[in-house]
């Protein structure tokens, strides 16, 4: 057996074992030198079963990770309609009801995004199962998307969910203006979450790390958003401070999906304000990028 290996290739000091017929197999192959990878380009079967698992884990919990968000969030829409929608007040010339409704679907849809990735790589540091996430051949990139999708997954599921309730809800009625609009802003809103959560898991030491993001940063964008206002009637500064509000656009632009109308302007406002969603997302993902290729907090 030994006189069948052969002698290293020229330019080539990495050992290289072959096997020839002699081996049990009948047949011969090579095993691949150190430091060459054996997957090139994407690896697209890690990619998936990272991906299933992730979405295997809230389905399994799926009366908590999506009908419970449907049911709060119908118990949003009700308690305000019942508050500040009596004697048919119309809000951008639509019962309060409809318009109120887009703003609910997609604030719970980020709101879901981010409690997914959020949770995937803090759940393994608390749990000690982090290797899990770690040891497979997958790149940052690969781990990044698959997460990523897995969250934006959930936040459709809970957005069909939502939509579902408040559309059997009498008063309200969820026509479709803009389709398009309805869903590069549900997608944008998403991701951003998804991504701002997955950063929260990276940085996050225990749950209240990632509670406290929740508490003090996501709650108060999501309700100072414009979700049961339109921000016309709010004093200048705080119409400024609004306008910095990347979730009001997000809102704002769901619902213009719907109604055909919002308080971001006309269509040209619109489009611009989905670009720099866009662009906000895309610098969001470089920086999530950047600190899972460095391992911080997750190999040290």
């Amino acid at each position: 057996m030994a006189d069948n290996v052969p002698a290293n290739p020229p330019g080539n000091p990495a050992p290289v074992t072959e096997l020839t017929a002699d081996d049990k197999t009948g047949g011969s192959f090579r095993f691949t030198p150190r430091g060459v990878p054996v997957i090139t380009g994407v690896n697209r079967v890690g990619l998936l079963a990272l991906y299933m698992k992730e979405v295997r884990r809230f389905l399994k919990v799926q009366t908590q990770t999506i009908w419970a968000p449907a049911f709060t969030t119908l118990l949003f829409l009700v308690i305000f309609s019942v508050a500040l929608g009596r004697e048919g007040r119309e809000v951008l010339g639509v019962p309060f009801a409809s318009f109120v409704a887009p703003g609910l679907i997609v604030m719970a849809m980020m709101q879901n995004a981010f409690a997914n990735s959020s949770f995937s790589l803090l759940g393994g540091k608390m749990q000690g199962t982090i290797i899990d996430y770690l040891m497979p051949p997958l790149s940052p990139g690969e781990l990044m998307a698959g997460i990523l999708g897995a969250a934006m997954t959930r936040a459709a599921g809970v957005g069909c969910a939502v939509a579902l309730a408040m559309a059997l809800w009498p008063g309200v009625s969820l026509g479709l203006a803009h389709p398009s609009a309805v869903l590069w802003f549900g997608l944008m809103g998403s991701l951003m979450l998804a991504t701002v959560g997955l950063a929260t898991s990276i940085w996050a030491e225990k749950f209240d790390h990632n509670a406290a993001v929740t508490n003090f940063i996501i709650a108060p964008l999501s309700l100072l958003s414009g979700t049961f206002y339109v921000i016309e009637n709010l004093h200048g500064v705080f119409q400024t401070v609004s306008r910095l509000n990347p979730f009001f656009y997000v809102i704002s632009g769901f619902r213009y999906g719907f109604l055909g109308a919002s308080d971001i302007g006309d269509a040209g406002h619109v489009a611009a304000a989905g670009a720099g969603l866009l662009a906000l997302n895309l610098v969001l993902a470089a920086g999530v990028y950047a600190l899972l290729r460095s391992g911080w907090k997750l190999k040290s």
